[in-house]
């Protein structure tokens, strides 16, 4: 979580106790019960409400596969340069951009066209 460690985390715990002190420690410890209860209760109402929203899809949606952990762009590459499907045949390769078509310029002293509705 975030690269802390156990020891890490025990490291802050008994700096934050050192700090806060013996007489403020029970006072902030009931604090931080509280707000881990609240976030829990929190992820639960959403889960809950996604449940109830979503009906017998959800139990058929796999969320190993949505996870963003699971997001490693050069497997992603990987697997597009290696997909051996092929291209349909409907799609023509594209020979000229329409960047790339001259146009005639426009003679002196004309105005170029302009279009009001865009503006």
């Amino acid at each position: 979580m975030f690269g802390l460690t156990f020891e890490k985390l025990l490291i802050v715990a008994v700096i934050a106790a050192f700090l806060i002190g013996p007489e403020r420690l029970p006072l902030y410890a009931g604090k931080l019960r509280q707000f881990v209860r609240t976030v829990r209760d929190f992820a639960d109402g959403a889960k809950d409400r996604m449940k109830e929203e979503m009906g017998p899809e959800f139990d058929d949606v796999d969320w190993k596969k949505l996870d963003p952990r699971q997001y490693d762009p050069r497997r992603i590459i990987r697997e597009a340069l290696l997909d051996d499907a092929p291209a349909p045949s409907a799609i023509k390769p594209v020979t000229q951009s329409a960047y790339a078509q001259r146009i005639a310029p426009l003679p002196p002293g004309s105005l170029p066209p302009f279009d009001a509705e865009s503006t």
